[in-house]
């Protein structure tokens, strides 16, 4: 017997893609919270990071996993993929600002949900993932944010840039700060 097949729409889609981003941030502000609680400020925000950068190093590994299988290499037009297409953000576009192409996401899933908390500061820290799963993926590129939610912006820009050795070398420290690595300098 023949089996229909189903098919959704991208609205849909977009709305299933919605709730597992919004139980992702809530997990995110759950576990950050609890960490911050038990071992204090400093050391919390440190483990924090910590646990940041093991996910998205494994995001980045994958991606370029994948890109190898497709044959390409682990240059950075060739990171694709590690985020749904729709649900995650109201909109997004790419622009051209001073000759370097930039992805503009806006209304961030996420963020919506550590506002509503009142756990931006917390929240934010997951938005070093950006930063990590490029390094994971190249180690010489990081992805960082020109323009943000957390700093006050109506958008999140974002923007590939080469890394420095003291930024590599503070990224595979188990124990360096490597938070600085997401700034626009």
């Amino acid at each position: 017997m023949e089996q229909e097949q189903q098919y959704v729409t991208r609205d849909e889609a977009a709305q299933q893609t919605a709730i597992l981003f919004d139980r992702m941030a809530l997990l995110h502000a759950a576990y950050a919270r609890e960490i911050v609680n038990e071992l204090g400020e400093e050391l919390g925000r440190h483990l924090i990071m910590k646990a940041v950068k093991r996910y998205a190093r494994t995001v980045g590994e994958q991606v370029k996993e994948k890109a190898e299988a497709r044959g390409e290499d682990d240059s950075p037009e060739n990171y694709k993929g590690d985020l749904p297409r729709y649900g995650t953000h109201d909109r997004l576009e790419t622009v051209v600002v001073d000759g370097e192409e930039r992805l503009r996401a806006y209304g961030c899933g996420m963020w919506k949900v550590w506002e509503a908390l009142g756990e931006e500061e917390l929240g934010r820290l997951y938005c070093n993932t950006d930063v990590a799963k490029y390094m994971g993926f190249n180690p010489c590129y990081k992805q960082i944010h020109t323009k943000a939610l957390f700093a006050g912006d109506d958008c999140c820009e974002l923007v590939v840039r080469p890394t420095s050795e003291q930024e590599r070398a503070d990224f595979a420290s188990p124990d360096a700060d490597w938070s600085y690595l997401d700034r626009d300098e």
